[in-house]
């Protein structure tokens, strides 16, 4: 089972028994305003499902991660990414309402960043709904840099949303 650390989480791969945070994630109007609109039960069961297989760099599926305090080992959110092509991952973090705005989501692309780096990845990306300005302010402070924007990209709950996409070079070591 892969772990990683920051100085405030610790990140373990997602099992069976994370079923009910997932779920609830993916209930969260606060987490979910700008990712999807509502989804039915069977699709959060299917996403949960997909990502419980052991991950490679080489799957096809998203290395899915629960983020917990070292502290008090509650846990806060998941996070992780899935290669697009070789050498580049997309990356994402939900994080339960309660533990939003605590720097957490930093703490996760940190976290991604020093693991794509040391599987040899050479660039993330993460894809942000236009109007999550707390998302692009974790990027920014993270080093991802605003690479475009893909208009009307998506609908949520009827409203059309451009994508905005953020792009981190990861530097050879």
């Amino acid at each position: 089972m892969l772990e990683l650390h920051t100085e405030r989480l610790s990140f373990r791969t997602l099992v069976e028994a994370d079923w009910p945070l997932f779920y609830r994630l993916h209930r969260e109007p606060k987490t979910m305003r700008y990712v999807f609109g509502e989804l039915a039960d069977a699709e959060i069961r299917r996403g949960f499902e997909h990502r419980l297989p052991a991950w490679t760099p080489h799957a096809e599926h998203w290395l899915c991660l629960v983020a917990s305090e070292r502290g008090s080992g509650q846990a806060v959110g998941v996070t992780g990414f899935r290669i697009m092509a070789p050498g580049h991952a997309e990356v994402g973090t939900l994080l339960v309402p309660e533990h939003q705005g605590r720097g957490y989501g930093t703490d996760c692309r940190q976290a991604i960043i020093g693991y794509a780096r040391d599987i040899g990845l050479e660039s993330l990306e993460s894809t942000v709904t236009d109007g999550n300005v707390a998302s692009c302010r974790v990027l920014e402070k993270c080093g991802f840099v605003f690479e475009r924007r893909v208009t009307h990209a998506h609908q949520i709950d009827g409203q059309w949303f451009d994508d905005l996409i953020y792009r981190y070079r990861i530097a050879a070591v």
